[in-house]
């Protein structure tokens, strides 16, 4: 009887797909990266590491995040949708007062308190105004990179401005925030590979590990070292000009991942541990990057600009080496570690806000489904008030910005007019519904295209009769996106309609925007806003 008790919870266990308990994590994220840039899905960028990390382990073939960056850093990290955090409008801009709010529990922050040590590298981008806003202050030990959302790889100046900074507690329990001028000059991809390693090698083992590991890799500006271009991408067509530069900038990055995993093998812990690597969005649309064979891209709504390029690596995965294509969303990292971790979110002092990510070990280890249903985005300007609330804790005057962007590119700027709107995948079915961005197709490793932002085709608007205004795809038949089929399937439509005033009730309101150019001191970005209300 005994005998048969343990094969039985063998099996069970096998079949469930069991937990890990507190395995190491490395969350590794790349910076607007196309779907197809990556050599496992036949792109003429080199990234073996990658590749071999894909394909040994699980492609996650419907990753979904949000269109741009903050959005889906804030998800990921708060295991909440955008409509809960704030994030729905877009991203944090240079100079704006408002960030990821300090009632919500961050990923590091949770796992902080379950005896992880917790190190963040590379860019932040949820909020700088407050130091209560920045990494460490969020549940990081340590954290060594940029808070804002760009910087040139080589100058880390935004705006004429330096932000690149080792922070931490030191040993009187002082926050310290070193601003590393020494560094310039350095790469900056290169720099958060050191650190990673570094970090790795000086671990201490008697706790496990979690290190997030955001590149700003190939996020705009086009810098890349000219050998390294020599190196890794002098097969690629000069055309479209800016393509071998950000391929090498992939490059870069897929090597440092390579080291990554080099330094965990030699510390003993790659056993233990849990590689996940998703982008934050797609591609740029139209200039570098390509989303093949998807459409659209970053700030737009179709699979291009927020079907990540995604994938898990570990021994503890049950079952490898194959596509996974479960519905899967950003913020269900949240509620995976959670699980993993050992967290008893009512034993805390701080409340743990309602989640919306579900864990999915099961999904990707044994390939169980987890989920039907994904909010894109939801855009409500009616949620948009002048009084303030605790996203912005002190309320301020408008102020004029000349905000010099020069190579960073304007591709933050592109989504302030936008319409209300409201797009979600239910199974295989896509929903449109409003007015928003509209983008056609890249080609295959080709660019050359200018982005298309067109907002007055007249299908896009509400009004008129039943279905007009919303556009519906099947992707088990379309995966491109290509053809409406909303009047074809008028109950379909009705039900997905009607899930609108659910996802109202969840939605937070939000300040109308704010900024100064207070943060920038000396040739430094720094936070300045002082007085924090506490939440």
């Amino acid at each position: 009887m005994k005998l048969l008790l343990i094969v039985l919870l063998v099996v069970v266990n096998y079949v469930g797909g069991t937990t890990p308990s507190r395995p190491n994590i490395v969350m590794i994220l790349a910076d607007d990266m196309g779907y197809q840039d990556v050599g496992f899905r036949d792109s003429n960028i080199l990234t073996p590491n990658m590749d071999r990390l894909a394909t040994e382990g699980v492609i996650l073939e419907n990753h979904y995040v949000m269109p741009q960056c903050s959005p889906t850093r804030s998800s990921l990290l708060s295991g909440r949708h955008a409509i809960r955090t704030g994030f729905w409008k877009g991203n944090i801009k240079p100079n704006e007062e408002w960030g990821l709010r300090l009632n919500e529990t961050t990923i590091p922050e949770m796992l902080r308190r379950n005896g992880y040590a917790t190190h963040g590298i590379g860019k932040w981008h949820c909020g700088l105004y407050t130091w209560d806003h920045t990494p460490v202050k969020r549940g990081f030990d340590t954290f060594f990179g940029l808070y804002l959302g760009a910087q040139g790889y080589f100058s880390h100046k935004r705006s004429g401005h330096v932000d690149l900074r080792d922070n931490y507690i030191d040993k009187d329990g002082k926050f310290v925030d070193n601003v590393r001028l020494d560094l310039q000059g350095k790469y900056s991809t290169y720099l958060y590979t050191d650190r990673a390693v570094e970090t790795i090698e000086n671990h201490d083992k008697s706790k496990p590990l979690f290190l997030y590991l955001s590149y700003t890799a190939p996020h705009t500006p086009n810098d890349a070292p000219e050998e390294a271009v020599k190196k890794y991408a002098s097969h690629i067509p000069s055309s479209p000009k800016q393509r071998r530069k950000y391929a090498t900038q992939i490059s870069i990055m897929d090597e440092g991942i390579g080291k990554v995993v080099e330094a965990l093998k030699r510390e003993n812990i790659l056993d233990n541990t849990i590689i996940v690597f998703t982008s934050d969005n797609g591609a740029v649309y139209g200039k570098k990057g390509s989303n093949y064979p998807l459409r659209g891209g970053k700030q737009s709504l179709f699979e291009g600009g927020v079907r990540a390029v995604s994938f898990v690596s570990s021994p503890l995965l049950q079952k490898t080496g194959y596509v996974n294509k479960n519905l899967h969303h950003v913020t269900d990292w949240y509620a995976t570690f959670q699980k993993m971790a050992g967290d008893q979110p009512t034993h805390h002092s701080k409340l743990q806000l309602p989640l919306d990510g579900v864990d999915i070990w099961s999904s990707i280890s044994n390939n169980q489904p987890c989920r039907e249903e994904v909010l894109m985005n939801f855009r409500d300007h009616s949620m948009i008030q002048d009084s303030s609330e605790h996203e912005f804790l002190v309320k301020r005057e408008d102020s004029t910005i000349d905000e010099d962007i020069g190579q960073l590119g304007d591709d933050e700027y592109l989504d302030d007019d936008s319409d209300d709107f409201f797009v979600i995948r239910w199974k295989d079915w896509k929903l449109f519904t409003g007015k928003y961005k509209v983008q056609d197709w890249t080609s295959k490793n080709s660019l050359g295209e200018a982005a298309k932002f067109d907002r007055d085709d007249s299908w896009l608007t509400g009004g008129g009769k039943a279905g007009s205004g919303t556009k519906l795809f099947d992707l088990s038949t379309d995966p491109r996106e290509e053809t409406n089929v909303a009047d074809k399937n008028p109950d379909v439509v009705k039900k997905i309609l009607e899930k609108i005033p659910g996802y109202r009730e969840k939605m937070t309101k939000i300040n109308k925007r704010t900024r100064s150019k207070e943060g920038m001191k000396n040739g430094i970005w720094v936070p300045w806003v002082k007085n924090v209300e506490k939440v």
